[in-house]
Order: structure tokens, then C-alpha cells, then sequence
């Protein structure tokens, strides 16, 4: 049996290998081309797009790892049924749950993972993207500034540059700003810098002229300016500081936070909580998902026409677990005393697994007693 279970682990290991690469390359391409519409579109080099793709790579792997556990065990329970190697154990004596141990240590293996993806990666390579991402939307010139044509920032705002130097100055620069419709001010200017302050981006324009038209009294200002500051930091980033996402945190910050946290954030201590705990609730899935394939199998034994049914009772009751998973998230996020609701889906998945082995066991010794009789 020790050696069974050596062999059965090293089957699913492999397999989990070959279908996490699959479902991950997949995902990740499919995440790689909108980041590539959004990011070349906004001027952006191959490098950045690159970088960007690397740093969701984190969290891709966390969705496809617990799918590509179910999918190894379902794999590898099949054959071993198929090849009537289970049959045989079965015949020996062994118990359901004695040949499920092997799945319970691949389990484990995956719980590993996740839990290092989920409480160190991951929020690692969200609060690098997010950093990232503030970066490229503050970067002005990249974003909307092309030379030669006009541009909209926004609805009510105009742009035109008649060139770019290569030191990043703008030549020659016209702006309409028509977000006040009672006073639509219009800037022309010889040349103009883009500066970076704290409060966002600023465009300083120099040898300029600023003309304010009011429609309901028809009066045009004038106004000559040496240097002028029109703050753009609206334009480009919304305004305001943003908020860090609560999913960018550590676990250990998550579960005692401070009120620089909560006020720094876009949650609450519910959501603090609950997804404190979610990361340990998805690491201990990881070990449920399988055992659930296994199980589901199990029950059926061996038949001609194949395990249809059993695969597609397994798929059944592992999207059955997701949806108690996204339930209990829409309610403990709201009441910080339901966290524990964060276990209800792991919960339910070995409830299942260990009803179903036990099923499997009662079947298989009522048909020895009949074939016995």
C-alpha cells in the first residue's frame, strides 16, 4: 500500500503539472490581450505590457490551481479504475478511505501552494500592479499626448500640440478647457512642460495667451502670461489619492488592522476579516476539490460505458461548492461576525467527499454479500 500511494501521488503531481500549464498558459493569454489593447493603445512599450502580464501571473495560477487539482484526480481515478487497479485494492480489503490517502497528500501539496500565492504573492504582485498602473496613468505624454492632431482628454477639454521635442517639450500648444460652460477659457502657448508634484501633474506653459469667452454676456478676456500652471491632474488620474484594494494587503495586516488601514483602503473590518480568513478557506478547498473528484468516481466503480455520469455529478457538486464559496462572501462581507462563513464551501466539499467514500464502501460490501448469498 505504501507503495500504491507513492505511485498514485506521483500520477496526480504529473498531471497536476500538465493541466495547471495548460489551464494557466490559456487564462494567461486571454488576460495578456486586453492588457495589450489597453496598454499598446495608450503608447506603451512591449516592456511595460510585459511586465504588467508577469505581475497577474501570481493570481492567474491561484484561480487554476484547486481546477487543476479536480481535474488530476478525476484524470487519475479514471485510469486506475479503467485499468482495474482499484478494483483490485478494493478486492484486498482496503477501504475507500484508505485509498484515498494519497489524494489527501496531493491535497495537501496543492493547499501549500495556494496558501503561499494567496498570503504572500499574490497581494505582493497586486500592490506592485497597482503601483505600476498609477505610474502609466500619470504618465501624460505617453497616454494622450500625440503631436500633430487633436486630442480629448475628457469631454469638455481639447488639446493640440504641433510637436513633441525629444527632451519632452510641446511646441507650439493650443487648450480649450469648456468644463465651466459660463466662462470657456482657451490657452495657446509657444511651448509648454509637463511637471510632476505631488498633487498630480501639472502642464506649465510659457509666452502664452488665455482667453476667456462668456457666452451669456459676450465677453471675451484676454489675458498675456510669461508662464502659466494648468493642473491636468483631473485629466489624467480622476483626482484625489486613490485607495489601496483591500486584496493588496498581508494576511497578518488583514486580520488586526489599524484605522490608517481601514481609512487608506476601499473596505471595511468585515471585508478585512472575511478575506483574511477566505485565504485560509481556499487553501483548505484545495484539499476538498479533489477528494470530491475522487470520491464521485469512486462511488460509480467500474463499467463499460464509461464514467460520464460520475464526472459530471463531480463537476456538479464542485460548482455546487463555488456557488455556497460566492454566497458566503456577499453575506460575511457585510457583518464582521460571519467570517466564518469563510469555511462553509471546504466545509461542505469533505462533508461530500466522505459521505460519498462511505456510500462506496456500503455498495461494495452489500454486493460481496449478495454475490456471498
Amino acid at each position: 500500500m505504501a507503495r500504491f500511494d507513492r505511485y498514485m501521488l506521483s500520477q496526480l503531481l504529473v498531471l497536476f503539472g500538465f493541466f495547471s500549464l495548460i489551464l494557466v498558459s490559456v487564462y494567461w493569454v486571454n488576460r495578456a490581450l486586453s492588457l495589450f489593447d489597453d496598454l499598446i493603445s495608450d503608447g506603451q512599450s512591449a516592456f511595460v505590457f510585459l511586465e504588467f502580464t508577469l505581475l497577474t501571473l501570481p493570481y492567474v495560477i491561484l484561480v487554476v490551481l484547486p481546477i487543476s487539482g479536480f481535474v488530476a484526480a478525476l484524470y487519475v481515478t479514471n485510469r486506475l479504475a479503467s485499468e482495474s487497479e482499484l478494483v483490485v485494492l478494493q478486492t484486498s480489503g482496503a477501504s475507500a478511505f484508505r485509498i484515498a490517502r494519497p489524494v489527501l497528500y496531493f491535497g495537501l501539496v496543492v493547499a501549500v501552494l495556494v496558501a503561499v500565492l494567496g498570503h504572500i504573492l499574490v497581494p505582493a504582485a497586486r500592490t506592485e500592479l497597482a503601483g505600476r498602473s498609477e505610474e502609466v496613468s500619470r504618465d501624460v505624454t505617453a497616454r494622450f499626448l500625440k503631436e500633430g492632431r487633436f486630442m480629448h482628454p475628457s469631454d469638455d477639454v481639447a488639446l493640440y500640440i504641433q510637436n513633441i521635442t525629444e527632451r519632452g517639450e510641446l511646441e507650439e500648444l493650443f487648450l480649450e478647457d469648456s468644463r465651466v460652460p459660463e466662462a470657456v477659457t482657451t490657452y495657446t502657448a509657444k511651448r509648454a512642460l509637463i511637471v510632476r508634484s505631488d498633487g498630480g501633474p501639472r502642464l506649465v506653459m510659457f509666452d502664452g495667451l488665455a482667453q476667456t469667452f462668456q457666452p451669456e454676456v459676450g465677453r471675451l478676456s484676454t489675458v498675456a502670461f510669461t508662464d502659466f500652471t494648468y493642473d491636468i491632474a483631473g485629466l489624467v488620474s480622476g483626482g484625489g489619492s486613490k485607495r489601496r484594494d483591500v486584496r493588496e494587503l498581508p494576511t497578518a495586516v488583514l486580520l488586526n488592522p489599524t484605522e490608517a488601514d481601514l481609512s487608506g483602503t476601499r473596505g471595511d473590518r468585515a471585508t478585512f476579516r472575511y478575506e483574511a480568513h477566505d485565504r485560509f478557506a481556499k487553501s483548505l478547498l484545495s484539499i476538498a476539490v479533489p477528494l470530491i473528484g475522487f470520491s464521485t468516481l469512486l462511488v460509480g466503480g467500474f463499467s463499460r460505458f464509461g464514467v460520464w455520469r460520475q464526472v459530471i455529478a463531480a463537476v456538479v457538486l464542485v460548482i455546487f461548492t463555488q456557488i455556497i464559496a460566492n454566497t458566503s462572501e456577499d453575506i460575511a462581507r457585510d457583518d464582521i461576525g460571519l467570517f466564518w462563513l469563510a469555511y462553509m464551501a471546504p466545509l461542505f466539499g469533505f462533508l461530500v467527499a466522505v459521505t460519498l467514500m462511505w456510500f462506496s464502501g456500503r455498495v461494495r460490501h452489500r454486493k460481496a454479500e449478495a454475490q456471498m448469498a
